[in-house]
Parts: C-alpha cells; structure tokens; sequence
C-alpha cells in the first residue's frame, strides 16, 4: 500500500551555477553526504548529477509528509545508485524514525533529466 509519493524537478543551469559561488562547498556539505559528494565527482557532468540527487532529497521528505522541517535535513536522504545503477535511498537519523513510524518497508525511486531539468519520483510502501 502506497503511504507517501513525492515529486520534484530541480533546473541544472541554476545548480551549475550555486557551484560557481564562492559558499558551493558549504552547501554541498550541508545537502550532501561526503560519499555523494565522491560519487558526483566523477561524473562527466556534475552539476546534472547533484541536481538529480537535489531532486531525489526533495521528492523523499515529500513522500514522508514532512518537508526539511522536524529535524530532517537533506543530508539524511542519502541517494545511492545499487546494481544496475538502478537509483534508491538510504534514510538515516529522524528521516529514518519518520519511516519507521509510518510502517515504510519499500522506497522506489526514479529519476530522470533532460532538457535542462532533473526529476525525481520517490515512492513509499507500507508491506
């Protein structure tokens, strides 16, 4: 049973250019995991990357009800790419404990870009 869906799309053009600004690196350490940090620096195209996982985190804390509020920050959605590059999340800390307490057992996960946008659909089941 479906118990929480989150969307969201993220422009690229303005991600490239939050990297440009002399605070990038405390955004990025503020939003994303050092290993999604490593993970985007070898991409060929980092701000697409960043944007898609920036998409990912919003579509998460949609589908949980929650928003970045109630202690959750970005940095506890950790998007990761398993076998196949096939796209999920990790949920730690209080974004973890929200889950827990609304029963979620499965999380799907898509994303996509094109066109200067990244998006991102998170799917949250109970069992």
């Amino acid at each position: 049973m479906i118990v929480g869906l989150g969307i969201d799309l993220v422009s690229i053009t303005r991600m490239k250019k939050i990297l440009a600004q002399p605070w990038a690196g405390r955004f990025m350490r503020r939003v994303f995991t050092p290993e999604e940090i490593a993970q985007t620096a070898s991409s060929p195209k980092p701000e697409e990357a960043l944007a898609a996982g920036f998409a990912v985190k919003e579509a998460a804390v949609k589908a949980l009800g929650t928003g970045f509020s109630g202690g959750i920050s970005p940095n506890q959605i950790i998007f990761t790419r398993g076998m196949n590059r096939k796209p999920s999340i990790v949920l730690s800390s209080t974004a973890q404990q929200v889950a827990l307490s609304m029963g979620i057992k499965n999380i799907s996960v898509s994303v996509s870009h094109t066109c200067g946008m990244a998006s991102a659909i998170v799917i949250m089941e109970k069992t």
